[in-house]
């Protein structure tokens, strides 16, 4: 029941702006097609394992949740790299954000 919840109240304040904002990223850096139409799949998969994360650790879900809405940690940082979906948007806005 209270994991439920938290991982209620992480989607509504993690998991949602992280797919906004990499969506806004990768839009304002004009990324290739292929990078955008992997974001979908990507988050598709990444969000699940996020909450089912964050139901199961609740100090790492309130940790992230702060870290997260401060800035300290990027969305990209989130995005599981081992996941094939995810690992060339994960790449791509990492060095987006080195080269900015």
């Amino acid at each position: 029941m209270i994991g439920e919840w938290i991982a209620a109240l992480f989607a509504a304040f993690v998991v949602e702006p992280i797919e906004a904002d990499v969506r806004q990223r990768l839009e304002e850096m004009q990324a290739p097609v292929q990078v955008v139409s992997q974001a979908g799949d990507c988050l598709g998969t990444t969000g699940p394992a996020l909450l089912d994360r964050a139901s199961g650790d609740l100090w790492w879900a309130g940790t992230t949740a702060i870290s997260v809405a401060t800035g300290l940690t990027s969305p990209a940082e989130l995005l599981d790299a081992n996941n094939p979906a995810c690992a060339p948007i994960a790449s791509y806005l990492v060095s987006a954000e080195t080269e900015a």
